[in-house]
């Protein structure tokens, strides 16, 4: 497959382009407080000299941060997207235009050139890999086998790529370490919990112009994505309604008091639909053939396959776009179901989407540093296979946050220590 060329190649107001690209990233790194604390001791310490890092994420100014942050620690980075939509062409060219960095990404691509970007990164042969997807991984494994002896290790952002990876692990396919950074509390507790929430249902609000008051939403899933919904609906006086696969989630969501049924019975009840799972035909055919004239779809997972689109499809005598980033499907019956962002990621894909808070991002991109660090320090401690973020690291990064807040918090005692550590302690 042929490669991609960078984006500097492909714009034609390509200054305009990075001058806004720079506005963007600089403002994000401005209320990005672990970054820049870390920037600093990398930017003294280098402890990328000489490493090429391949990239594949949502390549926008909070990504951008990141980026930066490890070509000032002396990285040769190079980044391509790992969503067609949620790519900030002019966000790709600032970054481009650093001598450290190359950058491939470009907004809408389309299958064919999403991948010949993949493989314009793997053309520079990384010795550590930082997914959101492992879309980069994957191909390397399936194309690119040759290179794995040369890569140290690599990070996992997302849910659905760990997922992916674990599966991979299970099969004894996967052949050099990856840490999981979607797994470790500092992400899952805060990114997936607040960011997505708050993120996804922003988009949605902005891309509909929809009130959330007094709405019937229906999640789907309840893993740390779906909790975050869920609770930043219901705090918007949404009725919220779950649906899961798992028994134990399903109990947890039904003791936090949200209605939980199935997603045979909420199709007919929702008003608004936010899939969160990562798992595919989520929502279907026969949920679309009982779903209320003007509901709402919109996806909070890392693929497009959560909602079956090619059935709806079928299903729909008429389709349009009704507004920007909303494709409404008339059914026969004259209902209409209205999809946002093509089914993709909608707090990235859709138009008005700006992703997780700057805050929330500055965490988990802080965790990918340190964890990129920790292989190049560490990697002959890893074998090949999904390993978890060191808890000391994790720990690190919210107290730097901590530090950066002003928050005070209590450090034990020796003696309580000790007792928590001894079993010779009696009651």
């Amino acid at each position: 497959m042929d490669t991609a060329p960078p984006i500097s190649d492909r714009l034609e107001d390509l200054e305009t382009a990075r001058d806004d690209g720079r506005q963007k990233i600089d403002w994000a790194f401005q209320h990005m407080p672990i970054l820049q604390s870390l920037r600093e001791d990398f930017e003294d310490e280098q402890p990328f000299a000489g490493v090429t890092i391949g990239m594949a994420l949502h390549v926008e100014a909070k990504t951008a941060a990141l980026v930066e942050t490890l070509a000032d620690g002396g990285a040769e980075v190079a980044i391509t997207g790992c969503n067609p939509l949620s790519t900030h062409d002019d966000v790709s060219a600032a970054l481009d235009a650093n001598d450290a960095i190359t950058s491939y990404a470009k907004h809408g691509a389309e299958d064919e050139d999403y991948y010949a970007a993949i493989e314009a990164v793997i053309d520079h042969e990384p010795a550590v890999t930082v997914d959101d997807g492992g879309d980069l991984v994957f191909r390397i494994h399936e194309e690119h086998p040759g290179l794995i002896d040369s890569i140290v290790g690599g990070t996992e952002e997302t849910t659905t790529g760990v997922h992916r990876l674990r599966a991979m692990d299970e099969d004894g396919a996967l052949e050099y370490p990856v840490i999981a950074v979607n797994d470790t509390p500092m992400k899952r507790l805060f990114d997936n919990v607040h960011g997505t929430g708050e993120s996804s249902l922003a988009s949605i609000a902005m891309t509909t112009n929809l009130a959330w008051a007094g709405k019937t939403v229906v999640v789907a899933g309840y893993g740390h994505c779906g909790r975050g919904v869920a609770k930043k609906a219901a705090g918007q006086n949404a009725h919220v309604v779950v649906t899961e696969v798992d028994s134990r989630r399903a109990l947890e969501a039904h003791m936090e008091g949200y209605e939980v049924t199935t997603m045979a019975e909420a199709a007919e009840k929702g008003d608004v639909f936010v899939t969160t799972t990562g798992n595919r035909d989520v929502i279907a055919r026969e949920h679309f053939e009982v779903m209320q004239d003007g509901a709402v779809l919109a996806n909070a997972g890392h693929f497009d396959v959560e909602i079956n689109l090619d059935e709806l499809a079928d299903l729909a005598t008429a389709e349009r776009d009704a507004r920007d980033g909303v494709r409404e499907y008339e059914l026969e019956d004259g209902r209409r179901i209205n999809v946002l962002a093509e089914g993709r990621l909608v707090n990235l894909a859709a138009p008005v989407s700006l992703g997780h808070p700057v805050e929330v991002m500055d965490q988990s991109f802080a965790v990918q540093a340190v964890s990129v660090r920790e292989l190049l320090e560490n990697g002959a401690d890893y074998d090949a296979a999904v390993h978890e973020v060191p808890d000391d690291l994790d720990r690190e990064v919210a107290e730097v946050k901590l530090a950066a807040e002003g928050v005070a918090f209590d450090t034990l005692s020796e003696e309580q220590e000790d007792y928590l550590q001894s079993w010779q302690h009696g009651t």
